[in-house]
């Protein structure tokens, strides 16, 4: 048996993969403008939920986190750094060698697979927290998927979920604005008609054996051209927590 089966041509291809997933300017840059916006929503909640202090050195350690549709690494990279366990699971094969290539030359240990929340419920798997952001607009099935990441919470776990609105402000921003004037994302990114409602998310999550607990906006400046959270604008994007109910 070989020492090593590294292809380092293949090793070189995800690294120049992995530099463009993390590029703050290059196509991925509409997620890192606003990805400071939802990691403070995201550890806000976490350290209320589990009552951890955010000035500690490792506030989230002892705690299980699951970063469903992790992409690049993005979110589970700060999770990791605060102390978690992280798994980054992506149905999309590509993107896990390129965020364990940016997460190994970033020092960090973090599970990535390529894998889907059913078949994470299925193996028994269980977390204290689930970060959903910006994946139940693409699904076939939202309310399987939720009930699938709803067994996947541990009881008095907490998952944080992100999403679009469906309204005619979000198709102008979300589309025509992101897709075809800005060119932020490749045309055809999203489907209008699967945005979903603030109130239809929350009757999902509860239909999935979630109780919500709260709901916020990310809302866009284009003046300051930052991203900030809104407690009363959920228009476009906003973002939702809610908890598994404890045993008993």
């Amino acid at each position: 048996m070989s020492d090593t089966t590294i292809d380092p041509g293949e090793i070189a291809k995800f690294e120049a993969m992995a530099a463009e997933w993390w590029d703050p300017n290059g196509k991925f840059k509409p997620l890192h403008m606003l990805n400071p916006c939802r990691l403070d929503y995201i550890c806000q909640q976490i350290a209320a939920e589990f009552d951890r202090d955010l000035e500690a050195d490792v506030p989230f350690a002892g705690l299980r986190i699951l970063d469903i549709g992790c992409g690049g690494g993005l979110l589970s990279e700060p999770m990791a750094r605060r102390g978690a366990d992280v798994v980054g699971a992506d149905a999309a094969p590509r993107n896990i060698p390129v965020a364990q290539v940016h997460a190994e030359q970033s020092g960090l240990t973090i599970d990535y697979r390529h894998t889907t929340a059913e078949d994470l419920a299925a193996a028994g798997e269980q977390f204290d927290v689930i970060l959903n952001m910006e994946v139940v607009e693409h699904v076939s099935d939202p309310l399987a998927y939720l009930t699938a990441c709803q067994r996947l919470l541990k009881p008095g776990g907490l998952m944080v979920c992100s999403t679009l609105n469906r309204n005619p402000k979000s198709y102008v921003m979300a589309i025509i604005g992101a897709e075809h004037v800005m060119r932020w994302l490749p045309k055809g990114t999203h489907e209008w008609q699967k945005f979903i409602t603030p109130d239809e998310l929350y009757d999902l999550l509860g239909k999935s054996g979630l109780d919500p607990v709260d709901r916020k906006g990310f809302t866009f400046n284009p003046i300051s051209w930052s991203w900030s959270i809104s407690a009363r604008d959920l228009s476009v994007n906003y973002v939702t927590a809610s908890v598994k109910p404890e045993v008993g």
